[in-house]
């Protein structure tokens, strides 16, 4: 009995530990998916006006749907995605309220994340920064807007990361998942050109230590974007009858 008893315990034992695995599994393969979701908005591969879907996806990451569908919905909640069509998501809509609001906000905590790098920013994040800083030259003189996006997410993040609070970073990232894809919009512009002059000024003001050139650098970089979109936003309000600039919106005007 003693034996059997011992038996009977074995064994949930090992069912307890199996859905243990299993969960954990699931939760981390999840969080891998959002992950590579993010990076992608972050570095400008989901452009407004692109649709995508939970099967394309899942079979693109090589997951089941399941993953794929739970990340989305995560980034959904998170304002940086948005339902358009069914089971089709793509970036959230734009109204000239909603970039002024997000222009506001990234002034003052990306601001304050460019002021204490400047305090605290060490060697090797001044090393980095350098290289980010030729990438982006690279990327803007062979007209490289993919590798463009991706430097200039690089770039300030390693300025924001060298501030060393993770609580200001996470907002930062937060920030930049709901404003990043449209960032593919300036390509057509002179903003990438003139944010490569304003990049460099940064990386002198932090060298320096200068708390307050770093953030006033950075402010002008995102008042300088915020000026280029708001042509955007307000053209397609108007044109779209006070619409946002929303991804059917613009698949439209492109069309």
């Amino acid at each position: 009995m003693r034996n059997a008893t011992m038996n009977v315990v074995a064994a949930i034992q090992r069912r307890r530990q199996g859905r243990q695995v299993a969960t954990a599994f699931r939760d981390t393969l999840q969080a891998r998916v959002r992950q590579r979701l993010t990076d992608m908005i972050l570095d400008g591969e989901i452009v407004p006006g692109k649709l995508i879907t939970i099967r394309n996806l899942a079979a693109s990451f090589e997951v089941s749907t399941m993953p794929v569908r739970e990340a989305l919905k995560s980034l959904v909640a998170a304002n940086a995605l948005a339902v358009v069509f069914g089971r089709s998501v793509g970036v959230p809509p734009l109204s000239v309220e909603r970039l002024s609001d997000l222009r506001s906000v990234r002034g003052v905590v990306e601001g304050t994340a460019a002021a204490w790098a400047a305090e605290r920013a060490k060697g090797q994040d001044f090393v980095l920064l350098k290289q980010e800083l030729a990438r982006l030259n690279e990327a803007m003189a062979a007209g490289d807007v993919k590798g463009y996006l991706q430097g200039n997410r690089a770039f300030h993040f390693g300025i924001y990361r060298a501030a060393g609070s993770p609580a200001l970073f996470g907002t930062i990232e937060s920030l930049w998942l709901q404003i990043s894809p449209y960032f593919n919009l300036l390509s057509a512009t002179e903003n990438y050109r003139s944010s490569n002059i304003r990049h460099s000024a940064m990386l002198h003001a932090l060298q320096a230590r200068n708390s307050e050139k770093a953030r006033q650098f950075v402010v002008d970089d995102i008042e300088a974007g915020y000026t280029q979109l708001l042509e955007y936003v307000t053209k397609f309000e108007v044109l779209m009858g006070n619409d946002a600039l929303t991804p059917t919106t613009l698949d439209r005007s492109i069309r």
